[in-house]
């Protein structure tokens, strides 16, 4: 598992294109979605704006890592290396998160400058982060392993993953928007319950179906 992970945090960071391209989109949505709303930005309107950009970079980022994976036929090789699938997953989910964390910790300060708004216990916002990226990771790892075999890639990731993400993408909103608003982490803790329970639901689904989705 940790070979999977050190390799493919190797390429990214040699190639540095994936990165950056994450950077540019997560930038420009964020600033679409800054100047396309009217008046004075809100803390709702930072949240909404922060977890859209880092859903479609995210989005992007985890499709990238199998999409790797299929140059010189290497998922072949991830089929018939004695490693366990599981293990596989798990790696290319960290990947994920991973790349989403360096994301996010350029594109949060870019939000509390362009919305001039800044959660007020920094802490308690980094665990919603980390929650919200763990559920986001599991969902687009297992989602990307199906889609990138497809033809229209590039389309049916973002069909398969976008609905069900809908409750992840609520919560964090919900919970991002109450720290950004001076709020507190127990103010917060029925969306941080939600998170939590969606990070365990799709992580062991991942875990159980990505050895039957490899052989397909």
């Amino acid at each position: 598992m940790w070979a999977i992970l050190q390799k493919d945090l190797t390429i990214e960071f040699r190639s540095k294109a994936g990165l950056a391209s994450l950077f540019v989109l997560g930038l420009l949505v964020l600033l679409i979605f800054q100047f396309a709303l009217p008046g004075k930005p809100t803390a709702e309107s930072a949240s909404a704006g922060l977890w859209l950009s880092f859903v479609f970079a995210g989005t992007l980022g985890a499709q990238r890592t199998f999409l790797l994976e299929r140059e010189n036929l290497a998922i072949e090789g991830l089929k018939t290396a004695p490693v366990d699938p599981a293990s596989i997953f798990v790696a290319k989910m960290i990947g994920t998160l991973v790349s989403l964390s360096i994301l996010q910790v350029v594109v949060v300060p870019l939000c509390v400058v362009f919305f001039d708004a800044a959660p007020r216990d920094p802490l308690s916002f980094a665990l919603v982060c980390l929650l919200g990226n763990v559920g986001f990771s599991a969902l687009a790892t297992l989602f990307a392993s199906i889609s990138v075999s497809t033809r229209a890639r590039e389309v049916i990731l973002p069909l398969l993953v976008f609905p069900l993400l809908v409750p992840v993408v609520i919560a964090a909103v919900k919970a991002s928007a109450i720290l950004f608003g001076g709020g507190s982490l127990a103010e917060a803790s029925v969306w941080v319950q939600v998170l939590v329970a969606f990070d365990v639901v799709f992580s062991v689904a991942g875990w159980l179906l990505f050895e039957h989705v490899l052989r397909e």
